[in-house]
Order: structure tokens, then C-alpha cells, then sequence
């Protein structure tokens, strides 16, 4: 659960933007559209399997 305080004399727009960072950083919205649509368990490992390629590829050029 994202939470801040509203300090005394903070605009509404620096308050929403600091929330709006807070979610950002706890993964909430990555989380929820996560959830939004079912996956099946055969798309979800081919998935993970590309992004491990991906980062093994770029684990590769950095070490060049």
C-alpha cells in the first residue's frame, strides 16, 4: 500500500507527482496490468525465456 503525507502548503500537483513516483518505484501499475489479462502458463515461460536470452545477450556486450 503506497502511502505519503501532504506536507502543510504543498501544492496538489507535487503531492500527486510524489505519489505518482511512489507507485512508480513499488511496481504497482506493472503489477496490475500484469493481472489484467490471464496468461497461460506456456506464454508466460516462453516469455521468461526471451527476456533471459535478452539479458544473456546484453550481459554478452558488456563484457566486450
Amino acid at each position: 500500500m503506497t502511502k505519503i503525507t501532504v506536507y502543510e502548503g504543498e501544492s496538489f500537483d507535487n503531492a500527486l507527482r510524489r505519489f505518482r513516483k511512489s507507485v512508480e518505484r513499488a511496481g504497482i501499475l506493472r503489477d496490475v496490468k500484469k493481472h489484467q489479462v490471464y496468461e497461460k502458463p506456456s506464454e508466460r515461460r516462453k516469455r521468461r525465456r526471451i527476456a533471459a536470452r535478452k539479458k544473456e545477450l546484453k550481459r554478452q556486450r558488456e563484457a566486450l
